[in-house]
C-alpha cells in the first residue's frame, strides 16, 4: 500500500552550499578598536592605584592619557558635527567626562570615555564585518572560466572579461561563470545562492543560468547574456550595498531628542553661570553651581533608562540562541507590525527527504522484498537506495539517508551509470535498476504500468514534491516523493507572529509555485509570492514598507541578504545560513528554532516598556534636582548622591530583564 513516511527529529543541518569564502577585519586592524583597547588598558591599570591609595602622581597622568586615547577620535567628530552646525553626542559626552574632571570625578569621567570609545570600536567591527560579506560575495563567481573559439579551441579567460555572445563550456562540478543560456547539454545545477530552491533544477538547451551556481554531474555549453557588472550575483552585492546606505538612520527613543535636549542643557549651563556673575556673585561659586547643574541635568540616568532593558533584554535573548546586535535593534524589533518569510532553510530544514513511498501493485517480480501483487515499500526504498548509492545527487543521498533510517540492507550495485537530467542505472542483484525523472523514463515505457506511474507522479508533484521513479528491467515498479521537510515549529511561529503583528506573514521564495503552495497551506499563510529572485524579495518588501508597515524579514540564503538589508530588522537563521545573510541582519536565531522569533519580539516590546518606567523616574529625579540646585543651594555631593541615585535606580530595574522569568514570560507572550 501507498504509506506517507512518518517524521523523526532531522540531525543537524549541514551549511548551505551558498556560502561566500570568508574575508573577516581583524578586530585591532581598526583604529577604532586599537585607541578603545588603550584607553581600557590605562584605565585598568590607573583604577586599582586610586582605589589603594597610590599617590596622585602614579594614577593621575594614567587617566589623563584615556582621556586622550579613548576621547580624541569621538571629540574631533564632534568637532566637525558643531562646525556643521550640530551639537553631536560625542562632543556631549567628551564635554560631560572633562566637566567631572573638573569637579574631582576624575574615575567617573574616564570610565565614561571608556564606555563610550568601546561602543564605537564595536560600531567599526560590525560595519567592517558587513562589507567583508558583502565583497566575499563575489567569490561565489569564478575568477576564470573556459571561452570556446569559433574554431572550437578553448582558452581559459578572467570572468571580467567575458562578453555578451561569448560561449563558455562549463564541465562537471564547475560553478558557472557567467549568467547566459544553454546552448548545448543537460545538466543539474545548485542554484540555491540566487533562488535559495533545495534541490538542484534540470538544465538543458534553452534554459537560464546564472554566475555562481554550481554546475552537477553534465558538460554545459552556455551563451553569455549578461556582463559579469550585471550579473544576478553582482546585482545581489549592489543591492545589499545600497539597501544599507539608503536604511533610515534608526536612533534609540531618547537619541531622538537627543538634539534639542542637548542644546537646552548646555544653554541652561551657561545661563547657571553667566547670570549670578552679571549680579556680582563670586566666580568660585558660581562656577561650583553650573558645574553642579550640568551633573545633575546630565543625560546618565536617562541614557541608562534605556539602555540596561535593551542590554538585559539582549543578554536574555542570547542565552536562548538570538544573536541580537544592538540595542537599536532590540528596539526594532519591539516595532514590527509585519513579517516576510522565506522558505527553504526557515520554514524548512532546507536538507530534502523522502516523504512518500508508492509501489505500483502488480508491476514487478516477487522475488525477495515483493508481495505477490509487487513491491513492499521497503523493498521498494532498497532498491531505489542500492541504485543511488554510489551518486553524490541531492536527491540520491536523500534516499540513501530514508533507507538507512529505516536499517535497510544495501545490495551491491554494479555497471553505475549517471546520466545528467534523467537519473541514474544499476544492476542490482541481477536486474537493471533505473532510477530518475518520471517524465524522460516514461517517455521509453508505455502501457498501463506506466500510465499509473504517470498518475502517481503527476499526484505527488501537485503536492508540491518531487516525484522519482523507479524502474528494474524497463518496468515501472513504484514513485518516491521527495520533499524540503517543514521544521517543527514553523505553524506555531508563523500563528504567534501573526498574533503579535495584526497581519500575516507573508511567504517569499525562489522556489517553484507548487512547493510554496503546499508549505504555505501546512502553515498557514494565505498570501505566497513564489519563483522570485532576490531583486523581487527586495520589491516585496519595500511595497509594504511603503504601505506603512515596519517589516520584519526572516531568511537564510544568499538571496535572501538583500530583503534582510532593506527591512526595518532582518533576522537570519544561523546554522545553515550563509555568511552574507549572517552578517547583513541585525539578529540572528543560532540554534535555528523558529519558535525564538516571537519570543524575542515579545521580549523587545517588553524591554521598551521598561524603558518608558525608567524614563519617567530618571525625570523625576533629575526635575527634582534641578529645581534644587536653581532655588537654594544643592551641595555638590549631595548632587553627585541624587545624580548617582538616581542612575543606580534605573540601572536595577532595566537588569529585571535578565532574570529567567522575563524570557519565560515573553515565551508565553510569543
Amino acid at each position: 500500500m501507498p504509506t506517507t513516511l512518518i517524521e523523526r527529529p532531522a540531525p543537524s543541518a549541514a551549511p548551505r552550499p551558498d556560502t561566500a569564502p570568508r574575508r573577516r577585519t581583524r578586530v585591532f586592524a581598526l583604529p577604532e578598536a586599537r585607541w578603545a583597547a588603550t584607553a581600557t588598558v590605562l584605565f585598568l591599570i590607573a583604577l586599582p592605584l586610586q582605589l589603594t591609595g597610590a599617590p596622585a602622581w602614579t594614577w593621575g597622568p594614567l587617566y589623563a592619557l584615556t582621556y586622550a586615547t579613548g576621547g580624541w577620535e569621538p571629540a574631533w567628530a564632534g568637532l566637525r558635527a558643531l562646525r556643521e552646525k550640530t551639537l553631536d553626542v560625542d562632543l556631549l559626552m567628551i564635554v560631560a567626562a572633562l566637566g567631572a574632571a573638573a569637579v574631582g570625578q576624575v574615575m567617573d569621567g574616564a570610565l565614561l570615555i571608556v564606555i563610550f570609545a568601546t561602543s564605537g570600536a564595536l560600531e567599526a567591527l560590525a560595519t567592517a564585518r558587513t562589507a567583508d560579506s558583502v565583497r566575499g560575495l563575489l567569490d561565489l563567481a569564478p575568477t576564470t572560466a573556459t571561452r570556446l573559439l569559433d574554431d572550437g579551441r578553448e582558452e581559459n579567460v578572467p570572468t571580467a572579461r567575458l562578453a555578451v555572445g561569448d560561449t563558455v563550456l562549463v564541465r562537471p562540478g564547475e560553478r558557472i561563470g557567467a549568467d547566459g543560456r544553454v546552448l548545448d547539454g543537460a545538466s543539474e545545477v545548485d542554484q540555491a545562492t540566487i533562488t535559495g530552491e533545495p534541490l538542484p533544477v534540470a538544465k538543458e538547451v534553452g534554459d537560464e543560468v546564472f554566475a555562481g551556481t554550481l554546475n552537477g554531474t553534465g558538460a554545459l555549453r552556455v551563451k553569455v547574456e549578461r556582463d559579469a557588472s550585471d550579473s544576478v550575483i553582482a546585482r545581489i552585492v549592489a543591492m545589499v550595498e545600497e539597501a544599507s546606505e539608503t536604511k533610515a538612520p534608526t536612533q534609540l527613543f531618547i537619541e531622538k531628542v537627543e538634539q534639542r535636549y542637548s542644546i537646552g542643557m548646555v544653554i541652561a549651563t551657561l545661563a547657571v553661570f553667566a547670570v549670578p556673575l552679571a549680579f556680582g556673585a563670586a566666580v568660585t561659586g558660581s562656577l561650583l553651581r553650573a558645574m553642579t547643574f550640568m551633573i545633575v541635568a546630565s543625560p546618565c540616568a536617562v541614557v541608562l533608562a534605556t539602555m540596561p532593558p535593551l542590554l538585559s533584554a539582549i543578554a536574555n535573548a542570547g542565552r536562548h540562541g538570538v544573536l541580537v546586535k544592538s540595542a537599536v535593534v532590540m528596539e526594532r524589533l519591539g516595532q514590527v507590525d509585519g513579517v516576510a518569510l522565506d522558505k527553504t532553510g526557515t520554514l524548512t530544514e532546507g536538507t530534502p527527504r523522502v516523504t512518500d513511498l508508492r509501489p505500483l501493485t502488480g508491476s514487478g517480480p516477487t522475488d525477495d522484498g515483493l508481495t505477490g501483487s509487487g513491491l513492499t515499500t521497503d523493498g521498494l526504498l532498497a532498491l531505489a537506495a542500492a541504485a543511488e548509492h554510489p551518486s553524490e545527487h541531492p536527491l540520491a543521498r536523500a534516499i540513501v539517508d530514508a533507507a538507512r533510517t529505516r536499517g535497510l540492507a544495501l545490495a551491491t550495485a554494479e555497471n553505475f551509470a549517471s546520466a545528467p537530467g534523467i537519473g541514474v542505472t544499476a544492476t542490482v542483484d541481477g536486474r537493471t535498476v533505473a532510477v530518475g525523472a518520471p517524465a524522460r523514463l516514461l517517455n521509453r515505457t508505455g502501457g498501463a504500468v506506466a500510465a499509473r506511474a504517470a498518475a502517481v507522479a503527476a499526484e505527488l508533484e501537485t503536492g508540491g514534491r518531487t516525484a522519482v521513479l523507479v524502474e528494474v528491467d524497463g518496468v515501472p515498479v513504484g514513485v518516491l516523493g521527495i520533499a524540503d521537510r517543514l521544521r517543527p515549529d514553523a505553524a506555531a511561529t508563523v500563528t504567534a507572529l501573526t498574533a503579535l503583528t495584526g497581519t500575516a506573514p507573508v511567504l517569499l521564495t525562489g522556489d517553484n509555485p507548487r512547493a510554496a503552495a503546499r508549505l504555505a497551506a501546512e502553515v498557514g499563510i494565505t498570501d505566497v509570492r513564489a519563483g522570485l529572485l532576490p531583486q523581487d524579495k527586495v520589491t516585496a518588501v519595500q511595497e509594504q514598507e511603503r504601505a506603512g508597515r515596519k517589516v520584519l524579514v526572516l531568511g537564510d540564503g544568499v538571496n535572501d541578504a538583500p530583503a534582510l538589508a532593506a527591512a526595518h530588522t532582518g533576522v537570519a537563521m544561523g546554522r545553515a545560513g550563509s555568511d552574507l545573510a549572517l552578517e547583513t541582519a541585525d539578529a540572528v536565531i543560532v540554534r535555528d528554532e523558529l519558535a525564538t522569533v516571537p519570543a524575542v519580539v515579545a521580549l523587545s516590546r517588553r524591554a521598551r516598556s521598561f524603558v518608558v518606567q525608567n524614563l519617567v523616574i530618571a525625570s523625576v529625579f533629575i526635575s527634582a534636582l534641578v529645581v534644587w540646585d536653581l532655588v537654594a543651594t544643592l551641595p555638590l555631593p549631595l548632587g553627585v548622591l541624587g545624580h548617582e541615585g538616581s542612575t543606580v535606580i534605573v540601572g536595577l530595574n532595566g537588569l529585571r530583564l535578565l532574570r529567567e522569568a522575563a524570557w519565560t514570560r515573553a515565551r508565553a507572550e510569543g
